[in-house]
């Protein structure tokens, strides 16, 4: 037996046509969906002018996201990455590490970069969705 759960922290912008967070409740854990998340921040707004800046925010943004469903950057199994322009995202690998590591640790779960030409959020250059195993009881 199996439960969906729809979760929608407070701390982030109200959403608007999706969910931040969906848990599926299974016998010995919970599959959590992860919504697209950008650089805003409560009000709605776009914040940072770098794609570093903008992915730190997002990323932020997909663990506070995660941490409301009783979950950790642990748990991610599945990350997707949406960039606005890949050769800039390329340029910055390495910043955009040590913010990963800083916000999630230093284990990556599987993950792909695809580019776009554009976002939802027009100012946006990078969007960020998941999926996270996340066991009963357990947050880490």
């Amino acid at each position: 037996m199996s439960s969906l759960e729809r979760t929608n922290p407070g701390a982030l912008a109200p959403p608007s046509g999706f969910s931040h967070a969906v848990s599926v409740t299974a016998t010995d854990g919970r599959l959590v969906f992860l919504a697209g998340q950008t650089a805003l921040d409560r009000t709605g707004t776009i914040v940072g002018e770098t794609l570093v800046e903008q992915f730190e925010t997002a990323l932020g943004n997909l663990v506070a996201a995660l941490a409301a469903t009783g979950g950790g950057p642990a748990h991610l199994a599945r990350v997707t990455v949406y960039a606005t322009d890949v050769a800039d995202y390329r340029a910055h690998a390495a910043e955009l590490g040590r913010v990963w590591k800083r916000l999630a640790g230093r284990d990556y779960p599987a993950m792909a970069l695809i580019g776009t030409v554009r976002l939802w959020d027009e100012s946006a250059l990078v969007e960020l969705d998941g999926i996270a195993m996340v066991p009963d009881g357990r947050v880490e």
